[in-house]
């Protein structure tokens, strides 16, 4: 039976233990703080992190992989695996998927012998990882490198992401959603709940508070689930574990997701959206 390998980038933000389980590469984007260049990995003291983060004089800054972290993770991919399948986090972010793509051309005349196939997944966080967890598991069970592909493709319309950030300070300095930076001054006092799609970052709701925010998040969650058999959730937090697991707590009862996973983001994508954040990533069948 062919193995494939499956490869992700750490905006993705999978829980290390289903990196370890399905055995994922993860490719690190990179974080540059105050003159700092950290890997995107799940080490040393978040809490220090975001300490870092707020006391900043000068914007974090983000970068993709270059090429070459790709090309290395293919070359040890291919001392077991006969095929490749690296998803991405969504190109309008990140140059991540060039980079993915640049690697894939060299590895078909450097490993020839290995088939290598680039999905833009057009989205982040557990959203991404939810299609490289699927596709993981099509492998797993048997399915070629089409198949695989295929799975993952086919979640693409079904995952979303929908957030409450405790202020958009950060989003607006990263650049990343140009709209945003008009947001920021009008909605002051305010804990914005958004939602990330194909379609970009769209403003779903202004509550004034953070329970107001909780409770509308979880409203909107409960709308998307409504008609579906299943429900596949991660509440993703940005130093904000107690109110995340409140979270997921509100969710298991409400909605008896099929699997929850609760988990920090990277500090790439916390660099983002700033501490308090809160979110749901999911997917559903209908």
């Amino acid at each position: 039976m062919a193995r494939i390998a499956l490869i992700t980038d750490s905006a993705a933000c999978l829980p290390p233990h289903l990196v370890e389980e399905h055995s994922i590469y993860v490719v690190p984007l990179t974080l540059v703080l105050e003159g700092q260049a950290y890997p995107d990995r799940p080490d040393g003291d978040s809490r220090q992190f975001y300490q870092h983060l707020k006391s900043a004089q000068q914007p974090p800054t983000t970068a993709s992989p270059p090429p070459g972290d790709y090309l290395e993770v293919l070359r040890r991919a291919a001392g077991g695996a006969d095929a490749a399948l690296c998803i991405t986090v969504a190109s309008r972010f990140s140059a991540t998927y060039d980079s993915a793509l640049q690697a894939a051309e060299t590895a078909r005349h450097e490993l020839p012998t290995l088939q290598v196939k680039v999905i833009d997944s057009g989205t982040a966080a557990m959203a991404q990882g939810f299609m490289v967890l699927e596709a993981a598991r099509a492998a797993a069970g048997g399915a070629d490198l089409a198949a695989t592909a295929a799975c993952a493709e086919a979640l693409r319309p079904r995952v979303g992401i929908i957030a409450m950030l405790d202020t958009l300070e950060y989003l607006a300095r990263s650049g990343r959603v140009p709209r945003v930076t008009a947001w920021a001054s009008s909605l002051l006092q305010i804990k914005p709940v958004l939602q990330l799609g194909h379609d970009g970052v769209r403003l779903l709701a202004r509550p004034r508070s953070s329970r107001r925010a909780h409770a509308r998040l979880l409203a909107l969650l409960q709308e998307r689930a409504a008609n579906a058999q299943s429900l596949h959730l991660c509440v993703h937090h940005a130093d904000a574990q107690e109110e995340a697991q409140a979270l997921a707590e509100q969710a298991r009862s409400a909605l008896e997701p099929a699997e929850l996973y609760v988990c920090e983001f990277t500090k790439v994508m916390s660099a983002h959206t700033g501490p308090g954040l809160l979110a749901f990533a999911y997917y559903v069948y209908p």
